[in-house]
């Protein structure tokens, strides 16, 4: 099976705390070893044998996409709203990646892939253990289910049509969000419950959540220690460039260079309006 992917590259604007950080207008585009973030996920997917068509989904006034052949599709001003466009667009099976995970890999992507089965849609998520082995020290919002505790790893696998429907519940949920009882309300009070009293296995409540949009859902467990690092602030860019600095230091092919004169690549200042 050959998979479409789609990096959501939307941009918050000027207040973005990378994008004002790295002097963008795109978190997309803050340096890393001399090239834009995008352009490391972009290699990730073209590298990966069950990827074929990519789309960059980013708005308009975006720099140009950093890499040949990429389809652009326009950001639809939040990123469930701009995954369910390019859904409708692309179709099944599609791989949803983001723009701020340049420590993505080829073997993430066959991971996460391997394990979506039968379900409609899957989501990748790494256990502590192999987050922490990573060595960030940027603090972490820790999803705690009986079987231990887990983070989220901005990779997710629509698989069927039906896969639709959970983007769909994203976009609820997304327009919910400074609204928690309507939350509660969708997503169910048994499974909620269980959750708070510790009693929720991982693999439940991605089930529940599928029976709340109304889909098969599965759990990927990704054990790369980098699958669930991605560049929300500036800390973690510096983190992410000194992991490549040291693999290009241990001579690994696909090493970077770290936070020097090569960081500096042509983008455009940071003067967007926030979205």
């Amino acid at each position: 099976m050959t998979w479409s992917a789609l990096v959501l590259a939307g941009s918050r604007g000027a207040t973005d705390p990378v994008a004002r950080a790295a002097g963008v207008s795109h978190k997309a585009f803050a340096p890393l070893a001399g090239r834009p973030m995008l352009a490391h996920v972009l290699d990730a997917l073209a590298a990966a044998p069950e990827v074929g068509r990519v789309a960059v989904s980013i708005e308009p006034e975006a720099p140009p996409i950093p890499a040949e052949g990429i389809e652009r599709l326009a950001a639809e001003g939040s990123p469930a709203r701009s995954a369910l466009a390019a859904f409708d667009r692309l179709g099944p099976p599609l791989l949803i990646v983001t723009a701020d995970h340049p420590l993505l890999s080829p073997a993430m992507i066959r991971d996460a892939l391997a394990q979506v089965g039968e379900a409609d849609v899957a989501a990748a998520l790494s256990p502590r253990a192999a987050v922490e082995a990573a060595g960030s020290p940027a603090a972490r919002t820790w999803l705690r289910f009986r079987d231990g505790d887990f983070s989220g790893c901005n990779i997710f696998a629509c698989r069927t049509p039906e896969a639709r429907r959970a983007i769909e519940l994203w976009t609820r949920l997304e327009a919910d969000r400074k609204r928690p009882w309507r939350m509660v309300r969708r997503l169910g009070l048994r499974p909620l419950a269980a959750y708070l009293a510790g009693r929720l296995a991982l693999d439940g409540a991605v089930a529940a959540l599928g029976v709340a949009a109304g889909c098969r859902a599965a759990a990927a467990r990704l054990d790369q220690p980098e699958a669930a690092h991605d560049v929300d602030k500036p800390e973690d860019l510096a983190f992410v460039r000194r992991l490549l600095a040291a693999r290009q230091a241990a001579g690994s092919p696909q090493a970077g260079s770290g936070a020097d004169a090569r960081d500096q690549v042509s983008v455009r200042p940071s003067t967007g309006n926030p979205r």
